[in-house]
């Protein structure tokens, strides 16, 4: 590098070595790549199950995040490295499409890329690996489809889906609460499913928190609860049978589009302005009176003289509340999004049974409740915790079991979890090794090993010795043929997770499988990295 100076005096940097990249080729950069995938899936190992630990991360801004949900954990770290930021990307897959099991996803890609190693090192070809893995991940596919169960649920039996959804939280920091959580995560995804079509729209969901008060208060409310209070204090704060009208129109004088001046030089030109102006919003809420309506939503705020006028003609009003709150509203309250006052109409009314105004504690915190809507498709989940950090981690927790619920009225067939499904695969895709005369058979016994990482890694972070416990789980399946024994992690005294109500979805185990080896064989396929040298 050396310093030049123009014909004008400026300095510029001669850079000599501009076009020198540096490249790893064949084994290393295999290697290389094994080695950043394997680091990730370090991280996020000590993570899984119900005794995984949690992870602080504090973002450049001082936000600090404590969280144990694979996603969110790869999500706020900053990565650099091109196949690191691919595991990233691959727990991102996971949650986008299944919600849960983003930790396990990361951890099993981990495992095979270890396998992988060992493999590579006794100078079997990339590609032999990556063909037997494929032939692996099949097998383990079909084998997760024959163990599964079907379960029947229906709207007055939810049981069946409040215990999948309590094996999802007993691993989150809120698995005190489980039960309580799993119920609401239920009946809220109840509330919003078409059960005919098996569709699910988490759109319709809105999770609110409050900090204050404790975990337990958490409520489920059929209806929209919004973070706003009354435009005016004296204005009445519960409101029975409410009609209410959604307006996106600002309560005030309209403001010609070109630029004007008004020149007022005396007493009565200001009077006239001013009557003018009263008159105007006289017009604005008698209309809103005349159409029926008994609270006015407004996406805008409104003057002063419109607030006092409201008040007087004791019609209730709330302002700035934001464009997807308005939405959820009019879902619920079955009324119309109104842009211009001469549209107002009684059809156009949203119909509510109750809209009332709460406060919390000795705050002067409030918000506004809109219950018994004429549609109760729109439902929100109201959270209350120690502090924020807890409340956003409970937002997570009721995601990935909002999920879960969603994914079994789509699809009820489930898999017992503990690791139970991951080591009856594994014993399936070993035996199938032996019908597989090729090289490919060396990558078919390395996934059965690697699929043995994810009990492993639950029995370690349950304090267990790991390898006496799976190998003792292990027996125990091939002895009984029972592809329902797993890790005990809480110490409940049966390995049987039939009895133990430990289930996990079908498509979520199989999804996992998949990915998880898509995202190896990719990595196994790079053999040249070709990048910038650092100055």
């Amino acid at each position: 590098m050396a310093l030049a100076f123009d014909e004008f005096g400026r300095p510029f940097i001669i850079l000599r070595e501009q076009e020198k990249k540096t490249r790893l080729r064949g084994l290393d950069a295999q290697k290389a790549n094994i080695a950043a995938g394997k680091a990730v899936a370090r991280i996020l190992r000590t993570s899984l199950g119900p005794k995984g630990m949690d992870k602080m991360l504090q973002s450049p801004d001082g936000d600090v995040t404590i969280t144990n949900d694979g996603a969110t954990i790869l999500d706020q770290m900053d990565v650099d490295n091109q196949i690191a930021k691919l595991m990233v990307e691959l727990s991102r897959s996971q949650d986008y499409e299944i919600g849960d099991g983003t930790t396990g996803v990361v951890v099993m890609a981990g495992a095979l890329l270890e396998q992988a190693e060992k493999l590579l090192e006794r100078g079997i070809h990339p590609i032999r690996v990556a063909e037997g893995y494929e032939m692996a991940s099949r097998v383990a596919f079909d084998h997760l489809e024959r163990i599964s169960q079907k379960f029947e649920f229906s709207a007055d039996n939810i049981e069946p889906l409040v215990q999948t959804c309590m094996t999802t939280l007993s691993s989150k920091i809120v698995h005190r609460c489980k039960r309580a959580l799993a119920e609401i995560a239920v009946k809220a995804v109840l509330a919003v499913a078409d059960l005919d079509r098996k569709d699910v729209n988490l759109d319709l969901i809105k999770v609110e928190g409050k900090v204050g008060g404790k975990l337990e208060d958490t409520e489920l409310i059929y209806g929209i609860v919004v973070d706003k209070d009354m435009s005016h204090p004296q204005m009445p704060k519960r409101i029975e049978d409410a009609k209410i009208a959604i307006l996106t129109c600002p309560f005030e004088p309209p403001k010609p589009k070109t630029k004007h001046k008004v020149d007022i030089d005396t007493v009565e030109k200001f009077q006239t302005l001013r009557e003018q102006e009263q008159k105007y919003f006289d017009e604005m809420v008698q209309k809103c009176k005349d159409v029926g309506a008994t609270v006015v939503i407004c996406q805008w705020g409104f003057d002063d003289k419109a607030n006092h006028l409201l008040m007087h003609r004791n019609l209730p009003a709330v302002r700035w509340v934001g464009g997807v709150e308005l939405e959820l509203i009019a879902i619920a309250t079955g009324g119309r999004i109104v842009p211009r006052f001469q549209e107002l109409s009684p059809e156009k009314l949203g119909k509510a049974g109750l809209v009332r105004e709460k406060s919390f504690g000795t705050t002067k915190d409030r918000m506004l409740y809109i219950e018994q809507c004429a549609n109760s498709r729109a439902v929100t989940i109201f959270i209350r915790g120690g502090n924020k950090m807890m409340i956003e981690e409970t937002k997570r927790s009721l995601h990935d079991a909002l999920c879960v619920a969603r994914n079994l009225i789509r699809n009820n067939s489930i898999v017992y979890g503990g690791g139970s499904a991951e080591i009856s695969c594994s014993i399936a895709v070993e035996t199938a090794a032996d019908r597989h005369p090729g090289v490919e058979q060396y990558a078919i016994r390395s996934f059965a090993d690697a699929l043995d990482a994810v009990p492993l890694a639950l029995a370690e972070n349950s304090g267990l010795p790991p390898i006496d416990t799976l190998t003792a789980v292990k027996a125990q399946q091939v002895k009984d043929s029972n592809p329902h024994c797993g890790i005990d992690c809480n110490d409940v005294g049966t390995n049987d997770m039939k009895e133990q109500n430990v289930f996990e979805t079908l498509i979520g185990k199989q999804q996992q499988i998949l990915l998880a080896t898509q995202v190896v064989k990719m990595i196994l396929k790079i053999d040249d990295v070709i990048s910038p040298s650092e100055y």
